[in-house]
């Protein structure tokens, strides 16, 4: 039949694009069937060169606002320790994009805070970021669909994890360990910014960022890692043990 022949001009659809572009990201160290490794997580997060990126712009703004007191000084240093990692980058031929990313994101919190004349507003991104964050964990919850375990799905391309009790139980509880992560982050910082207190907003965001960030990210990999090989081991015992049919 004319529909049983694939279509080379066929648009993508969504699953299928996203799960390409998971597939070319760091974590392309993910093969069908497996579980991401320790080090493909941390090559998820840029290695040790992209712990460095991450945490630097924001330390340097906790140093030179508590230097300083100076609006400017303390939002402009930040990205001109970006824009350093971008020329870094270069100079070496390293992909320059993880870099223009984080640039990107400091120089917008730092606009918000120029135009505004209110240095805390330097944080308001990472608000919108967390409340987006919770609003889709949110969602997927409650359409029973764990948002951890569609993408764990899509990197390995397991497409029935659903239909699998052990798999599903640790979709739901990784999916709301991320939700209660971005849930805490605005509990504690919010009151910050509203008591107008940027020192302790940026310490606080420092020490919930990265540090959070990859311990959440190893929990979640040991627990995925429990359900996906628990889940695949007997298949590979009952083959093992089957005995060879003439």
């Amino acid at each position: 039949m004319a529909g049983d022949v694939p279509d080379p001009e066929r648009e993508p659809s969504f699953r299928e694009a996203f799960a390409a572009a998971a597939q070319k990201s760091r974590l392309s160290g993910v093969k069908p069937g497996e579980a991401p490794s320790g080090s493909v997580l941390l090559g998820a997060v840029g290695g040790i060169r992209g712990l460095i990126e991450a945490i630097l712009p924001g330390l340097g703004f906790l140093v030179l606002y508590t230097i300083t007191k100076d609006l400017w000084i303390s939002v402009i240093g930040p990205f001109a320790i970006a824009v350093v990692f971008i020329v870094v980058r270069a100079v070496q031929r390293q992909p320059v994009m993880p870099a223009i990313t984080g640039a990107i994101g400091i120089a917008l919190s730092a606009a918000l805070a120029l135009f505004t004349g209110n240095i805390s507003n330097n944080f308001l991104l990472g608000f919108v970021i967390n409340g987006v964050a919770v609003l889709a964990l949110v969602v997927s919850l409650l359409a029973r669909r764990p948002l951890v375990g569609a993408i764990i799905g899509l990197l390995t391309g397991d497409e029935h994890w659903r239909h699998d009790a052990a798999k599903l139980r640790i979709a739901y509880v990784t999916t709301v360990l991320w939700l209660l992560l971005s849930a805490l982050r605005l509990a504690v910082q919010v009151p910050l910014y509203v008591a107008k207190l940027p020192d302790a907003l940026a310490a606080t965001k420092l020490l919930m960022g990265v540090p959070l960030y990859l311990g959440l990210l190893w929990v979640t990999w040991m627990l995925v890692r429990t359900a996906w090989q628990a889940a695949d081991d007997p298949a590979e015992d009952d083959s093992q043990d089957a005995p060879e049919r003439v």
